[in-house]
């Protein structure tokens, strides 16, 4: 790729930066480096940082902060009675971002909506085995089984036609994987022989424009100017790509960075009592877990399953990896989600018990990998610590574990893998605050090979939450969702580890900055004070 611009370590000292506060420059201290540009291909909130949230829109959006859809691209949109036809009223005037290797030559209008989605969709659209044909989100969440067709009423006027209801529609369309890109961008980097440019030199409508990208080191953007809604007040946004929590934390005490995510939990008291750190909090809408690879022996045993889940000490992880920064999960939603299923009974803690229940089902000499991320999240804010407690709970019990990692791109990667071998520590901030986005995402058949990392298909719990997503009845899918999650107890795909609790900690000087229920870091809306 191109760099068009560079970045020099003198920006990232305390006094420039302090002087470039005028020109309204804010740096985030990322925690890790995003896989690509194009939110489509990824569901990691790390790439949705630097992706989704600067630089694309959506037809419909989450409004900052919260879980309501608020119009986008879309001014307005109806839905018919049968729940089948979704009519969309686009917005006029929307520039498209340029590059040194393109720059627009019309608005943004339906043509762009439907190659958005047909790209992820129809075999024959040039673009869909781009970067290996993967669209986690989009197979995941059964689009492709889900539209019938879309339709293009007219340019400003796209209809989609669903083969059966979907409730969460509206919702799942505010999500990273619908975002929409340039067909005209797109067609012209297919006929330059370079169509990975949609991924490496991403062009959207959104906030800020992309700069550059430095591997694990930096990315740059610039404000939009002609952002069609009123441009941002930061001028520049800087994202310094820093893995280390202790270096972040450095970093914003020394004033070069604006905001951090993910602190070391014990570090958190000290930043509260920092005058010059203001540190927001907010109960997360997560989940952090062990998927058991099932489609391997013995992991294709729920026995076996239940019986290493009992060997965990929760309470430990929760004391010594969260540091009363989170709290022992049941289930696979969080608590704070609406169909939280509180009557479940969650798997004791009994190494006696889980020994005799493996020996019961013939397991001895039990060796198993674990998978330990390597970067941090509020569901998981130390996966190596977390993998070293669970490797001497399953010690006690006669399990040896080895503990691998990889860096994240490729953890991820490889984690899809259907012949992985033994149980990988991951997590999930809720999309769009419907349960479907945990069950069916995570633990649903489309979801095998991509998202539903347990590689975990069962056709029981399959059906509860496909008849979930065709009805709008709140309590009739409250009543399914709650049987989904005893289900899910009972076959333990995963051991449930934690929820926890969000901690933002930012420059006193950060003005408008929101903590998003649904995990993004967002900075529009967001200024420095002078």
């Amino acid at each position: 790729m191109k760099q068009t611009r560079t970045f020099t370590a003198a920006l990232m000292c305390a006094g420039v930066l302090a002087g470039a506060a005028s020109a309204q420059t804010l740096v985030y201290c990322s925690e890790g480096s995003p896989e690509g540009f194009d939110p489509a291909l990824y569901t990691s909130g790390t790439t949705f940082d630097a992706s989704e949230h600067p630089i694309y829109d959506k037809l419909v959006l989450f409004e900052t902060g919260s879980t309501n859809v608020v119009p986008g691209l879309a001014e307005s949109w109806e839905v018919s009675e049968d729940g089948l036809e979704y009519t969309f009223n686009l917005r006029q005037g929307v520039k498209f971002h340029s590059n040194d290797a393109f720059t627009p030559t019309r608005d943004f209008n339906a043509d762009d909506v439907i190659f958005s989605f047909e790209r992820q969709w129809k075999d024959d659209n040039p673009y869909k085995e781009v970067s290996g044909g993967t669209w986690e989100y989009f197979d995941g969440m059964s689009m492709p089984d889900l539209l019938k067709e879309i339709v293009k009423v007219d340019d400003y006027t796209v209809k989609f036609v669903l083969n059966r209801p979907e409730a969460p529609m509206i919702a799942n369309l505010a999500m990273g994987f619908a975002t929409i890109v340039s067909k005209e961008y797109a067609d012209a980097m297919l006929e330059a022989g370079t169509p990975e440019q949609l991924n490496q030199a991403p062009i959207g409508t959104g906030p800020f424009k992309f700069v550059a990208y430095q591997k694990d080191a930096v990315i740059r953007y610039v404000r939009n100017d002609d952002y069609w809604r009123e441009p941002a007040a930061i001028e520049n946004l800087v994202f310094a790509i820093t893995p280390d929590a202790s270096v972040r934390y450095q970093k914003l005490q020394a004033g070069e960075c604006h905001v951090m995510p993910y602190p070391n939990p014990a570090d958190i008291q000290a930043m509260k009592d920092n005058p010059d750190i203001n540190v927001m909090e907010q109960e997360g809408l997560n989940v952090g877990y062990l998927a058991y690879n099932t489609t391997q022996a013995p992991f294709d045993n729920p026995k076996v399953r239940k019986a290493l889940n009992m060997a965990i000490d929760k309470q430990a992880i929760i004391d010594v990896v969260f540091q009363g920064s989170g709290q022992i999960a049941k289930n696979p939603i969080p608590p704070t989600m609406w169909s939280y299923n509180d009557a479940i009974e969650d798997d004791a803690f009994d190494p006696e018990a889980a020994k005799a229940a493996l020996e019961a089902e013939g397991v001895t000499d039990l060796s198993m990998k674990v998978w330990a991320m390597p970067v941090q999240r509020p569901y998981n804010p130390n996966a190596r610590r977390m993998a070293e407690l669970i490797q001497a709970d399953m010690a006690n019990i006669g399990v040896d574990v080895e503990i691998v990692s990889y860096e994240w791109g490729e953890y991820l990667s490889r984690s899809r893998e259907l012949d992985r071998d033994g149980a990988i520590l991951l997590g999930w901030t809720g999309d769009n605050g419907d349960p479907d986005n945990f069950l069916a995402v995570l633990l649903g058949c489309d979801g095998v090979e991509n998202s539903n990392r347990a590689q975990w298909c069962y056709e029981p719990f399959e059906e509860v939450i496909q008849k979930a997503k065709i009805t709008t009845d709140v309590a009739e899918r409250t009543a399914l969702y709650e049987e989904a999650q005893v289900i899910f107890k009972e076959q333990a795909p995963w051991a449930t580890i934690a929820h926890s609790v969000v901690f933002m900690p930012m420059r006193p000087e950060v003005e408008g900055y929101k903590v998003h229920p649904l995990g993004g870091h967002i900075f529009y809306g967001v200024s420095i004070a002078e």
